[in-house]
């Protein structure tokens, strides 16, 4: 057995205990399905988008007034209240979303250092940044399939990104419900890979490869998550291969299918890339240029718009991660102002084909991108977890209708809740899965009858992201 395949035996065995310790069993809690109405889902589609938080994105009327927590204002680090202005959906600026970043903008939990956050501007961007660019929501015409999609199903106003920090960790929190490098008691399992990569910019068709094939320049930092002193917790760094188990690994050990849609497999929105045992590079870290495993060719799908041919043809794994290119991420500066429209086009390939009866499509956001939010994290676990708010949205013929879910989640109750679904351990101990609190079930009503699809509009449909030949736009995280 390789080492790596011992480290995830050695997780799901730890998995396995705490299993037969809860005696709310490997579901969801007290509130987790039934047994027999579980079996009413089949599919589960994870739809990643970037950057966005609830008073951002959701300054929607109907939501609002229906009670969803969304503030039209914030406060500063003056102690002055600052109206959130409008904005496109595509702007050329992007506010700091670090550590860091959240440190300033928590301020100890008074939430009113937003305007602390560093702004980023484009190269070509002119009288950049505008005042207050940190207090912005976006012009609801731009976003106009979201607020369909919250309005009719179901809308969260208390999810939480587990980590306190940027996209890659982000990534590895909804793949695998940690970024500790190694599995647990393994050396730096207790430690969170913390920040995005930096190192190198040598790119590859635009990509600046990441994870197990970066440059051996490449290097990221860690965070001691026992050490609340941010000027000596974030000290170390290490190369970006990491090889902690994932739900991909548990998957795989009850033969359940599983893909991840991506658009550039070796950016940091890759998550299977940073993981060694899945992505096996062709030469030892740090020497890969690409990943060469069987079970990473046949699972990590290099453009995203093939759900939607997989969807037509039959052919929808049992768990899917879609992850967006650039261009439809609603992440700042690089995004088109696509992005509700490739979320509809999912959602309306799934609920116009035969997998509407039994799918769950679980919509939300992997940070919060340093925008203003009013929302203090419920509780601070440790020095990294948990971050700011960012929306949820569910879709499924037993989401409950128009409800807004005020639980408190974070990704890892999305991962219990696939684990829910499939009757599978946690990852491992310790790790979001297995410490979330519950696993949306507020979000279903698996006894309701079972709700009709109706089409989303959307400016743009699925053609045009099957037909689309450009180039992927990378993250722009850097």
């Amino acid at each position: 057995m390789s080492p790596s395949k011992t480290f995830f035996s050695l997780g799901l065995l730890i998995g396995m205990e705490v299993c037969l310790l809860n005696l709310n069993g490997c579901g969801g809690g007290t509130a987790s399905p039934s047994s027999d109405t579980l079996q009413k889902i089949q599919h589960v589609v994870i739809i990643f988008q970037e950057n966005r938080t609830p008073d951002n994105l959701f300054q929607d009327p109907k939501l609002i007034a229906a009670g969803a927590d969304i503030r039209s204002s914030g406060v500063n680090s003056l102690g002055q209240t600052i109206p959130l202005t409008q904005t496109p959906l595509a702007i050329n600026y992007t506010p700091d979303h670090s550590h860091k970043a959240f440190l300033g903008m928590y301020d100890g939990g008074k939430m009113d250092g937003a305007d602390k956050i560093r702004i980023d501007c484009s190269p070509s961007a002119t009288n950049c940044p505008p005042a207050n660019a940190q207090f912005t929501f976006v012009d609801p015409r731009d976003v106009a399939p979201y607020f369909q999609l919250a309005e009719t199903y179901t809308f969260g106003d208390r999810i939480f990104q587990t980590n306190q920090g940027p996209s890659f960790p982000a990534h590895q929190f909804i793949f695998a419900g940690t970024s500790a490098p190694s599995p647990p008691g393994a050396a730096l399992s207790n430690l969170f890979v913390a920040e995005n990569p930096g190192g190198s910019q040598l790119a590859q068709n635009g990509i600046v490869p990441s994870g197990c094939i970066a440059a051996p320049t490449e290097h990221v930092f860690l965070i001691n998550p026992a050490d609340t002193n941010p000027q000596t917790n974030e000290t170390q760094q290490i190369y970006p291969c990491l090889d902690h188990p994932t739900l991909a690994d548990v998957l795989d050990s009850n033969h359940i299918t599983w893909r991840y849609y991506t658009d550039a497999v070796g950016d940091i929105w890759t998550a299977p890339t940073a993981i060694q045992h899945l992505c096996q590079p062709n030469v030892l870290p740090p020497n890969g240029t690409a990943c060469s495993s069987v079970e990473f060719n046949s699972n990590v799908v290099p453009k995203s718009a093939q759900v939607l041919t997989d969807i037509s043809n039959g052919q929808l794994p049992s768990v899917s991660w879609v992850i967006p290119d650039g261009r439809s991420s609603d992440h700042p500066v690089n995004n088109d102002g696509s992005g509700p429209s490739w979320v509809a086009a999912v959602v309306n390939a799934i609920g116009n084909s035969k997998y509407w009866a039994n799918t769950a499509i679980i919509v939300t956001w992997d940070d919060w991108g340093g925008f203003y939010d009013h929302v203090a994290p419920p509780s601070i676990v440790n020095s990294y977890e948990y971050g700011f708010r960012v929306p949820l949205i569910v879709v499924s013929p037993y989401a409950k209708p128009g409800h807004i879910t005020h639980v408190t989640y974070d990704f890892g109750s999305i991962l219990r809740f696939v684990e829910s679904v499939f009757d599978l351990s946690p990852v491992a101990a310790g790790y979001a899965d297995a410490t979330a609190t519950t696993d949306l079930s507020d979000c279903f009503d698996f006894a309701q009858a079972p709700l009709a699809f109706q089409t989303i509009p959307a400016p743009l449909n699925a053609s045009h992201f099957l037909n689309d030949q450009r180039p992927p736009v990378p993250p722009d995280d850097d």
